[in-house]
């Protein structure tokens, strides 16, 4: 069984990609970005596009569409006082159709986007129930409760308010960077990185939160951690 996945849906304006950073985070990444006016694609790590992490109950309620049991499902997540809504709707009567919307942004899965949506959620879903609600499977990523930041989550069948969920500060969208490199070699815990004027340092595979290719001279786009980045000025403190 792989610890991470990446699947991305492209169409010809918008793209979609689920992450999921690890079997043992109870979260995943939703990430949407646009094709520009020039034709190019937004890139993350130039801080365009938009990035949401799901945590547990999101994703279970997001499963509950795909699986045809809810016509819809929406929620706000408020991070740094800003809030953005996510919706997931179906957008004809037989359900062949979803509509995603990630604050401004919006994506129209097919049928067969859809059942790849739908099984991989699945799958996320018993992985992280096994790995990540275990405790101490991993110490040093076992967050401690924070009475501020509780999860909240409603059915809204019967609500015309949606549900807000505050975003843990964990492994936030500030505190990775989405960068592109080449990796040079690699040992069972690392990557040796070649980012930008030939600078080469070594990255823990731990400190990597994205899925990558390890063959060697591909350039590549990883989501690292600022941390040590920073600390070998990778990027500004």
């Amino acid at each position: 069984m792989v610890d991470k996945h990446s699947q991305s849906f492209f169409g010809q304006s918008t793209g979609l990609t689920i992450i999921s950073s690890s079997k043992s985070e109870p979260h995943i990444f939703l990430k949407c970005i646009k094709r520009k006016p020039d034709g190019s694609w937004e890139k993350p790590s130039l801080g365009e596009g938009k990035t949401i992490k799901c945590n547990l109950d999101e994703i279970v309620m997001i499963f509950e569409v795909l699986e045809r049991n809810l016509e819809s499902w929406s929620s706000f997540h408020n991070f740094n006082d800003v809030k953005t809504q996510i919706s997931f709707k179906w957008e004809d009567q037989k359900k062949n159709k979803l509509l995603v919307y990630i604050g401004n942004y919006s994506k129209m899965l097919n049928f067969a986007q859809i059942e790849i949506f739908r099984r991989l959620i699945n799958h996320l879903i018993k992985e992280k129930i096994e790995f990540a609600t275990v405790p101490n499977l991993v110490p040093s990523k076992i967050a401690i409760e924070n009475p501020k930041h509780k999860k909240i989550t409603k059915k809204l069948q019967n609500s015309n308010e949606l549900p807000s969920v505050k975003e843990s500060v964990e492994h936030n969208e500030n505190e990775i960077t989405n960068i592109n490199g080449v990796i040079e070699g690699e040992t069972e815990k690392a990557l040796l990185i070649q980012f930008g004027d030939k600078k080469e340092i070594w990255i823990p595979k731990s400190l990597i939160r994205s899925n990558y290719n390890s063959i060697n001279n591909i350039s590549q786009n990883f989501m690292i951690d600022n941390w040590i980045l920073k600390k070998n000025s990778i990027l500004e403190s």
